[in-house]
């Protein structure tokens, strides 16, 4: 790590201007949460493996800034020569620079690596002591990084009607037609899982996101991918030919942009002028339809970029007043679901809760075989330890591969949806914690285990958190998890005008842990892909000011996770996946119309850590008929034993 360091900054005092510091962040070329292996810049320089965070490094410091679910990890990550920055409670990277940097100071940045929106943060946070942003012609951290993996050639697959539920031109004519009505000619579209959204296709160029390394480029009248060739077949080519999509090289995107600027990117052979070859058409047609479309042309003359996920870069090559800077319409339109993909992802999680329910039903006769525990259903004090076997010790990593394995036995598996995060104890109280298997914790009966994961099925993508004690719990412990019981509860049954953000009813899942003074650190949901992306915007439910920007609508997904963590002690989380719906309300105040929630996750939740006098009846009957759902549409999917064993898990609360 020092050697890293002074070697970036070598490379910082011999550039041209010299920097004085140089911005490591999370991000790829195309804002990815989760980038690929040879992405990970920051965790190079730094050594934290987070998914979000950002290095600063100076000529005399190292600084890294993240969010509360990581405060835990970077700290026990991060070297003396770091200095931790705590998002929220520390000035941000923008005012810490401006703050703490020379006049006229230049700060080095891969602006491929950067947003529209941050580098122009930034600019203004400089003006006051003009300090100035350096886009650098190459990465430095590449530059030192001298066993970078290579790129990694996967093939591209097609996402067919069945799973995908609307066809690309479809797709194509919705956005030509917002493109229409925002006075745009053309979209330049950078984010992976829009790419693969708009043009059906999916890949595995990033670890548990089902994406291609792509750009696209959609004009009125044609549309492009860049991509590296290598990695499409003949079947997937004729795909996109027929669908009017020309390929380019994944370089190319930067020279095509210069040309989109201005006015000169055209495709070798448009999709119409195919059609026009082999049809008859009538001539008197065809001129009308083409004085239209010239027309519409004309009036449309602005390139939508989104400032949040496009790289500076490539806005970087367009003059500022041909730009419309918007979020792209295709975040929205992703995150709606049609009906196909809605049925694709009830069915996805209800194979997914066999696989959890599997999973839980194994590690009850686990804990008691090997370790003597009381198991899942008892709280006996007269438990018999025992110490297992070296060769057969039962840690967090060996769980959770045994998990995977429940879960790939499933139709249509095609990998996790993010690293299964196995936590026993005080590692539970890591928000993101990732057991390694050399140093990763063994099952201990008097420890409070969580696990939070989901999987990849091509029909749509699943993410759940239970938290389990298979031994007798502190009364403290039952408290906490109660608590964060009822805030899940309090969310998944809310119902709420038209119009509601995720940041007004976020405090719905912590009033009943601020009642006791506790609360979490991290947001409460997120959305969910269509295989895709597990973490899926534009909205939100979070305490953060995003989360203002887009209001709930029908046919979203969202998930609905409170937790509770003590450092070094325990963690509790509880996570099901929502799709919001309409509501059906006595009155309809305003006109506006009502929306309301639905589970599509099942998985029992353990009565054992439940504290029930501190249950209202409602939420009672809440958990009993949730329950009874579980039994009801997990029996396909489970042997005897499996269903007798939930048939008592999910046995109805008596008060």
């Amino acid at each position: 790590m020092a050697d890293t360091l002074a070697s970036l900054r070598s490379l910082m005092a011999s550039h041209s201007p010299p920097l004085d510091a140089l911005v490591v962040p999370s991000e790829d070329y195309h804002q990815s949460e989760y980038v690929s292996a040879r992405d990970k810049r920051r965790e190079f320089v730094s050594g934290f493996t987070g998914s979000a965070g950002l290095a600063l490094v100076t000529m005399k410091e190292a600084r890294l800034w993240t969010d509360g679910r990581y405060f835990l990890q970077a700290t026990k990550e991060l070297s003396d020569q770091w200095k931790l920055m705590r998002i929220g409670e520390d000035p941000s990277v923008d005012s810490w620079m401006a703050d703490n940097l020379p006049k006229e100071a230049a700060v080095g940045i891969d602006p491929w690596c950067i947003s529209v929106d941050t580098a122009k943060r930034w600019e203004n946070a400089f003006t006051r002591k003009q300090q100035k942003l350096i886009q650098t012609s190459r990465n430095l951290v590449d530059e030192v990084w001298t066993n970078r993996p290579h790129i990694e050639i996967n093939p591209i697959i097609v996402q067919t009607l069945e799973f995908a539920g609307r066809a690309v031109s479809d797709k194509l004519k919705d956005l030509r037609e917002k493109l229409m009505k925002e006075t745009s000619r053309a979209i330049i579209i950078t984010t992976l899982d829009e790419v693969a959204w708009l043009y059906n296709i999916r890949g595995s160029d990033v670890s548990y996101c089902p994406v291609v390394h792509a750009f696209a480029i959609v004009t009125i009248n044609s549309a492009f991918l860049y991509v590296d060739a290598r990695k499409m077949s003949s079947e997937v080519r004729s795909y996109l030919e027929e669908n009017g999509i020309e390929v380019r090289d994944y370089g190319a995107v930067s020279s095509d942009v210069v040309l989109l600027a201005s006015d000169q990117l055209s495709q070798v052979k448009k999709p119409q002028e195919d059609r026009m070859e082999n049809m008859e058409t009538n001539c008197s047609e065809i001129d009308e339809e083409s004085s239209k479309s010239e027309k519409r042309e004309k009036n449309c003359n602005l390139i939508w970029v989104d400032p949040g996920s496009c790289c500076f870069a490539l806005f970087s090559k367009l003059n500022a007043y041909q730009v419309l800077l918007q979020q792209s319409p295709l975040a929205l339109a992703k995150a709606i679901k049609n009906p196909v993909e809605l049925e694709g992802l009830k069915q996805a999680h209800i194979r997914d809760g066999a696989a959890v329910v599997q999973y839980l039903v194994w590690l009850d006769n686990q804990m008691q075989e090997l370790y003597g525990a009381c198991g899942y259903f008892s709280e006996k004090k007269e438990m018999k330890k025992k110490k297992p076997l070296e060769n057969i010790r039962l840690t967090e990593v060996s769980a959770s591969d045994r998990l995977e394995a429940y879960r790939a036995s499933k139709e249509h598996f095609r990998g996790l949806s993010f690293p299964t995060i196995s936590s026993v104890g005080p590692n539970a109280a890591i928000i993101h914690y990732a057991p390694d298997p050399k140093t990763c914790s063994e099952f201990d009966v008097d420890q409070i285990y969580l696990f939070d994961s989901g999987a990849q099925y091509q029909d749509g993508t699943t993410d759940i958190t239970r938290t389990v004690h298979f031994g007798k719990p502190s009364a403290h412990e039952k408290a906490c998890y109660t608590a964060v019981l009822k805030g899940h509860i309090a969310l998944g049954n809310a119902r709420f005008p038209n119009g509601t953000n995720g940041h007004s009813l976020d405090i719905l899942a912590r009033i009943p842990l601020w009642k006791d003074g506790l609360d979490y650190r991290h947001g409460t949901g997120h959305g969910i892909g269509s295989y895709l992306n597990v973490h899926e915007g534009p909205h939100l439910i979070s305490f953060r000011p995003q989360a203002r920007n887009v209001a709930l609508q029908a046919s979203m997904t969202v998930t609905d996770e409170p937790g509770y963590y003590e450092d070094g002690k325990f963690g509790i989380r509880l996570e099901n996946v929502l799709v919001v719906k309409e509501a059906d309300t006595k009155f309809n105040f305003g006109e506006k119309g009502y929306l309301s929630f639905e589970h599509i996750t099942w998985a029992p939740y353990q009565i054992k850590l439940l504290d029930i006098g501190i249950l209202t009846p409602e939420e009672i009957e809440w958990v009993n008929s949730y329950h009874s759902k579980c039994r009801d549409v997990l029996a396909p999917y489970l042997n005897e034993s499996e269903m007798a064993w939930l048939r008592t898990a999910t046995e109805p609360i008596r008060a």
